[in-house]
């Protein structure tokens, strides 16, 4: 089963500094058809506007990824950490038993353009930990690359769940066929650029989620960026 979601139907809010829209409830939106999808729980599409970002703020019992597709994101935390994240950076935060961090675009004169993912994990109470890894354009063109996974493999950032995360780049004939394991689910996110997929065409911001499915099949793609995630 093929289920369609348009970027125009997510939620959506606009704090000025912040501009973002939600694939599934957040803060003060609401909707209880779309609440999570297996493991996924949250796929926030953020606009931060220059010199803008998150103060220190709580996190506990949960896999976040920050994905970057545009401009930069510096963060600090709780256990020391302290980076700059940019467009082909994915950084993991498994948030256990409870951290602090803040987010902010350090340009001065133009937005940052991020996805802020959450997962549900598969065990609470764990340590906090951090991660980051690098994924150049090469290893994504034409192709999915394997971001996060529970066993870290092909260097991926690890996490405390039965998913895993893929990142595409597809233009022109470039194509990709993904096998569906029995009993998975697959949730289809193209952040940028057209791509059919399954024979459904997508636009920036839709989504398409996968039941029952025995296949994933990608391409026909203009500019795309695509993230795949491989649910139980």
């Amino acid at each position: 089963m093929l289920t369609r979601r348009p970027a125009h139907e997510r939620g959506h809010a606009n704090h000025g500094w912040l501009d973002s829209r939600f694939s599934f409830s957040f803060a003060e939106y609401y909707d209880p058809a779309h609440m999570h999808f297996g493991a996924l729980r949250v796929i926030n599409d953020d606009r931060i506007a220059a010199g803008g970002g998150f103060p220190m703020h709580p996190h506990r019992d949960m896999e976040i990824i920050t994905y970057v597709l545009d401009g930069a994101i510096a963060h600090k935390d709780s256990m020391g950490n302290g980076s700059t994240i940019r467009p082909g950076n994915v950084q993991r935060m498994s948030a256990g038993t409870g951290i602090l961090h803040s987010e902010f675009n350090p340009q001065n004169d133009a937005a940052t353009h991020l996805l802020q993912i959450w997962i549900m994990p598969n065990v609470k109470n764990v340590t906090p930990s951090y991660e980051e890894a690098e994924f150049p354009e090469s290893e994504k063109r034409g192709r999915l690359r394997i971001a996060a996974s529970p066993d870290g493999r092909d260097g991926s950032v690890t996490i405390h769940q039965d998913a895993k995360l893929y990142l595409g780049l597809f233009d022109g004939t470039e194509c990709s066929v993904f096998p569906i394991e029995d009993g998975r689910r697959v949730y289809v996110h193209l952040a940028r650029g057209e791509l059919t997929v399954n024979g459904e065409r997508l636009t920036a911001g839709d989504a398409l989620m996968l039941t029952g499915e025995p296949l994933l099949t990608l391409g026909d793609g203009v500019n795309a960026e695509v993230l795949v995630f491989d649910l139980a």
